[in-house]
């Protein structure tokens, strides 16, 4: 049996044994990934390699490395130089009467192109965030949103050839649960589904979402945000309402005191800021129903100053009322919620362009025709034993509609055989 590694006198073993668990303890402290990390710069370093005695001295600069934030460096690391390369390369030098001679030595290349080489050389398409952001920031025209609440409302709204979308809450809670806009749908199901919408097409428009009330307090608001940045979805508004919340065109609307709402804008900014995401931060009063114009006024003046991008002010009673939220808050971009039979009076997408909204969205504009029509051909089977499909309605348009050509390109490019036959 081999011997102990320890004395056999028990305060030699106390002692040896203590110095371990001290040596084991000493470990790396990962940082804190809620703490903001200064980005590391590292200056320019200067290595003097010696040269022969009948050369100068050889003095080697190694390039300035900066670290993004995103993991990537701004210059690929040189190599390491050799000393025999630069003895070499010291001993051609022309002897100068001064006693050195610094010389930046040529980096020798590797054969594989760093990681930051290759990403911009990659086409790739924009996120919905930026091409959002450039559509409000560097236009004037007005984005047209219809609203989708599925895959399907949102293939067609794509074929017919909107530059935006928006995911409607009440519908994704009508479609996806079968029940009504009242604060039932939550985080799981309303990112679920935008992340499906956002995902559809990565060249497709940029997708606006429902995020209501964020959910909880600050924490959750900023939770639902980081959730929505990392799903695609390209903005959202964010509202003062009460948890127990309801469609913004339903009467007994209640808010939360102004100080709650701005903690709420305050921590879905700062959760944008900190996965520095182009996600355009919408800021939504519904309080003109209980507290009115004014104060309206004053809380979309207090989320703007904390870094919200965007103003809607929810059920409008006029149209000079909505004329005048423009004129106060300019130049800062409203949105105009249209929700037609709702609280507000049908504004159209002219009289919107002309009283300088930015972003129009139709909450309902295909919830309420899909059910129209649902209804319409149920009736018809139920009554005539037919579903009354016109004949250009196939199965192979409807799924031309949500990409089957794209499908079938990436099988036959791929060496497949499963479309080689007519459908």
């Amino acid at each position: 049996m081999a011997p102990s590694a320890f004395s056999s006198d028990p305060v030699s073993q106390l002692e040896a044994q203590s110095a371990l668990v001290l040596d084991a303890a000493t470990t790396d402290v990962t940082a804190n990934p809620h703490v903001e990390v200064t980005k590391p710069i590292f200056s320019s370093v200067t290595t003097e390699v010696p040269s022969s005695p009948s050369s100068e001295t050889l003095a080697v600069q190694a390039p300035t490395t900066q670290i993004q934030a995103d993991g990537f460096l701004d210059d690929a690391p040189a190599p390491a130089v050799v000393k025999k390369e630069a003895e070499a390369e010291a001993s051609v030098v022309t002897p100068s009467p001064a006693p050195t001679t610094t010389t930046t030595k040529p980096v020798p290349q590797n054969k594989f192109l760093p990681l930051n080489a290759i990403i911009p050389a990659v086409t790739e398409p924009n996120s919905g965030a930026k091409k959002l952001r450039k559509m409000i920031f560097e236009s004037n025209e007005l984005i047209i949103c219809p609203g989708v609440y599925d895959g399907l409302s949102a293939r067609t709204a794509i074929e017919v050839g909107f530059n935006a979308m928006y995911m409607t809450g009440a519908g994704t809670t009508a479609s996806r649960l079968g029940q009504p806009d009242l604060a039932i749908a939550q985080l799981h199901e309303m990112r679920e589904n935008a992340e499906m919408i956002a995902n559809l097409d990565p060249f497709g428009p940029p997708l606006i979402a429902d995020m209501d009330t964020g959910y909880g307090g600050p924490i959750m608001a900023a939770r639902t945000v980081e959730q929505y940045i990392r799903s695609g979805v390209a903005g959202a508004h964010l509202e003062d309402q009460v948890l127990m919340k309801r469609c913004g065109h339903l009467g007994g609307k209640r808010v939360v005191a102004a100080d709650e709402y701005i903690a709420r804008i305050r921590a879905a900014h700062a959760a944008r800021v900190r996965l520095q995401s182009d996600f355009v931060l919408i800021a939504r009063t519904d309080a003109l129903q209980s507290l009115g114009y004014d104060e309206c006024i004053s809380r979309l003046k207090m989320a703007r100053d904390e870094g919200a991008d965007v103003g809607l002010l929810e059920g409008f009673t006029s149209k000079e009322q909505a004329a005048q939220a423009v004129q106060d808050l300019a130049p800062w971009p409203l949105l105009l919620n249209s929700v037609e039979n709702g609280k507000s009076p049908l504004i159209t997408v002219d009289e919107a362009r002309k009283m300088g909204f930015r972003i129009m969205i139709f909450s309902f504009a295909s919830i309420a025709p899909a059910y129209i029509a649902i209804r319409d051909t149920l009736t018809r089977l139920r009554d005539h034993g037919v579903v009354g499909t016109p004949p250009d309605i196939t199965p192979v348009k409807l799924f031309e509609v949500c990409g089957l050509k794209h499908s079938m390109a990436v099988d036959m490019n791929a060496g497949g055989a499963s479309f080689a036959s007519e459908l």
